[in-house]
């Protein structure tokens, strides 16, 4: 298991639009995937779960993955987390 903290460097933080493309990047791998913030845990496939997390750019989140392709599911979602995907 992978746990990496990851700041939010999207302008619009976790809004509808990035949620949703976050969950597609997270659904693409095998590894269960998770979101963290001082309040919650959600999976991160889940779009539900995504949205109750309502988190603005600049924000820091903890994402943690277990499973075959954890290493690259973690660095796919922190390139998108942080704008460069």
């Amino acid at each position: 298991m992978l746990k990496k903290t990851i700041t939010i460097g999207l302008a619009s933080g976790l809004e509808a639009r990035p949620v949703a493309m976050l969950v597609q990047i997270a659904s693409q791998y095998d590894s269960m995937i998770y979101v963290e913030n001082q309040n919650a845990r959600v999976n991160a496939k889940s779009i539900m779960g995504m949205m109750t997390l309502g988190m603005g750019a600049g924000e820091a989140l903890t994402v943690s993955a277990d499973g075959s392709d954890e290493d690259v599911a973690i660095n796919d979602i922190e390139k998108y987390l942080q704008g460069e995907k």
